[in-house]
């Protein structure tokens, strides 16, 4: 049979009817950007500290001493988990002695907030931290809480799929490998009414589909991402790539209230800079390798993530931006997985394929709460743990196939193979016709 791109060429590439389809697709994914980063706010956790109940019997004095400090990023700051013994504090302040001077405050019994928290109002007035008081001892509760949410986004994500599938239109190159001719010749009939050039009076002869009947009958299924080592190979590092690449990708996102400044304002600055990194990721899919620029992006967003913890703490606006180029790197990336992934399977399993990635990517997603949480313990460790897994894929990207400037492949035997660095040989896809079997070279 022809090939899917001859026959429909007469559409022209960029046509009305693409530009809808491009606007419908893209307008059916906004309102997942709205409620997967609506947790950044919803999930924040605003600064605390145990709360003393007003019936605690204690001087104003006391009372403002009633929290132990720490040392929290190289200054003291009040305990965010303990408090001094309420008990011995309020027998202290009916003696009269003072906090300090006539009593040594740090051989003082402390004991948990059993009041509860006071939370600051400066950035947030209510979140489902300070709801359901997911702090202290229960502060593993709120990347959980966050995970459940991402969870949630996935099963929404799951619905708007199908029902944009009743906007949009099925794919006719898919159609057609489904052996469905009358279905995609329609489709492809109401693009060119669309696009406003006239349709060939016959789109499909029926040689062409005898010709193409075996290659019909074929069911694909999930196990079909695996049959051939080749073809495994290629899908382990793919749901590898996407689930490691949404972790640093959500990790960044979530973690701007724990940034310098402004909670709002830099969540604005960590949208604004994707749209730079759409415009070049655009740019190099255009013109260059795609395993190059891939890889480039990851080396450049896990690099600088990298270098966040060899900045002294006073140059905070450089520990921003820093997160910031490391945001624009994996966003980069990001976007132009999704081209790539495109390119890489047959058309029987192309959208299986996809399935399966963005399901290992929302799995990053529900994952990446737990790596800012990290932060807990060590400021630095989820940007060292991030900025290793995002530099690592950028190596894992450099063994799989080059795809650009190949058309896309209709069957398995033309997908291209994984790329070894070991003897530095080209690859070889193999495209079988009925009329003319032939080798193409394709360099990687």
């Amino acid at each position: 049979m022809r090939d899917y791109d001859a026959v429909t060429a007469f559409l022209g590439e960029w046509g009305r009817f693409q530009r809808l389809v491009f606007f419908l697709l893209s307008a059916s994914i906004v309102p997942n950007g709205f409620n997967g980063m609506s947790a950044v706010f919803l999930a924040g956790t605003p600064e605390h500290r145990c709360a003393v109940p007003g019936g605690a019997n204690l001087s104003g004095e006391w009372r403002n001493a009633s929290i132990p400090l720490e040392l929290r990023e190289g200054r003291a700051a009040p305990s965010r988990c303990r408090r001094y013994r309420l008990a011995a504090l309020a027998n202290f302040s009916a003696l009269g002695l003072r906090p300090g001077s006539d009593v040594e405050l740090g051989s003082l019994e402390q004991e948990p907030c059993l009041d509860g928290w006071e939370y600051s109002r400066d950035v947030y007035r209510s979140t489902i931290v300070t709801e359901w008081n997911l702090v202290c001892e229960d502060d593993w509760k709120a990347p959980l809480t966050t995970s459940l949410f991402f969870v949630g986004v996935l099963i929404g994500s799951f619905i708007s799929g199908q029902l944009s599938d009743r906007i949009i239109p099925e794919s006719p190159r898919w159609l057609i490998s489904q052996g469905r001719y009358k279905e995609a010749e329609v489709i492809i009939r109401k693009a060119a009414k669309i696009n406003g050039v006239p349709a060939p009076a016959v789109l499909f002869d029926t040689a062409e589909m005898q010709d193409s009947k075996p290659q019909q009958q074929q069911k694909a299924i999930l196990l079909d991402l695996f049959r051939t080592r080749n073809i495994a190979t290629i899908t382990i590092m793919s749901l590898l790539l996407w689930f490691f690449t949404s972790v640093g990708y959500f990790g960044l996102s979530l973690s701007t209230p724990n940034w310098h400044g402004n909670a709002y304002i830099n969540c604005f600055l960590s949208a604004v800079i994707e749209v730079p990194a759409y415009v070049i990721a655009w740019l190099l899919l255009r013109s260059l390798p795609r395993r190059y620029s891939l890889s480039g992006t990851l080396f450049l967003g896990g690099g600088v993530v990298l270098f966040i913890q060899l900045v002294p703490a006073d140059f905070n606006v450089l520990s921003v931006g820093l997160v910031m180029l490391g945001k624009f790197g994996i966003t980069a990336a990001f976007s132009m997985l999704y081209v790539y992934n495109v390119e890489l399977y047959p058309t029987l399993v192309r959208n299986m394929a996809v399935g399966a990635t963005s399901t290992a990517s929302r799995l990053g997603s529900i994952i990446a709460p737990y790596f800012v949480y990290l932060g807990a313990y060590d400021r630095f460790l989820p940007y060292i743990l991030m900025g290793s897994l995002t530099v690592l894929i950028g190596i894992l990207t450099l063994f799989l196939p080059e795809s650009h400037g190949n058309p896309l492949p209709e069957n398995f035997e033309q997908m291209l193979k994984v790329k070894c660095f070991r003897n530095g040989q080209q690859t070889t896809g193999i495209r079988n016709s009925k009329k003319n079997s032939k080798i193409l070279i394709t360099p990687l």
